[in-house]
């Protein structure tokens, strides 16, 4: 009896040191990319950006802002997302998300912090997820040139244009930066 009570004890002991001394989570060199969850997105996420978009129209249609460039019109984009390789596409939405989260970060009145916390929060952890994937997946891709232009207009205008117009750019296309998250996560069914 006390022989098995102390092989029981010295099995449990040694399958916690073994537990201990194997990682838990693969080494980044093994973990892939996953964007799965952004494929489709929740409702309540996309409610949460609708409401903040009309919130800030809203504000805007108070102030007196004259912008120069149009990151995300037509005019400067000649191209759709599902046209750029998948590397270049998560590019696109990790330089798109960069600007949107620096942008709701900025301080504002108190109803306006509250309700940019929920998309704040999602931005953020999708642009995370983006790092990973192009850090796992693509970590010496080179952009297109249709890429490189529009993210030199990007550097350029985060230069030049006010705080105010980035904040506006960026949040009057907050439901382009989810296509774009979506095709981006898509991969090649993006279409």
């Amino acid at each position: 009896m006390l022989h098995l009570r102390f092989m029981s004890l010295l099995a449990l002991l040694l399958g916690a040191s073994l537990g201990a001394a194997l990682p838990r989570n693969p080494p980044a060199s093994l973990q892939t990319c996953n964007l799965s969850k952004y494929q489709f997105l929740v409702p309540h996420k996309r409610e949460a950006v609708l409401q903040l978009k009309k919130q800030f129209e809203d504000i805007m249609m108070l102030s007196d802002r004259t912008c120069h460039t149009l990151l995300f019109h037509r005019s400067t984009r000649k191209w759709n997302t599902a046209e750029l390789s998948v590397p270049d596409r998560v590019m696109l939405v990790e330089a798109e998300l960069d600007l949107a989260t620096a942008m709701l970060g900025l301080p504002t009145t108190p109803k306006f912090t509250k309700m940019r916390q929920q998309p704040l929060a999602f931005f953020t952890q999708a642009r995370e997820d983006l790092r990973g994937c192009m850090a796992t997946e693509a970590p010496s891709h080179q952009p297109s040139r249709k890429l490189r232009q529009w993210l030199q207009k990007l550097q350029m205008a985060m230069k030049t244009e006010t705080m105010g117009c980035l904040e506006a750019s960026a949040i009057l296309h907050l439901f382009q930066m989810l296509n774009d998250l979506q095709c981006a996560a898509l991969q090649e069914e993006c279409t």
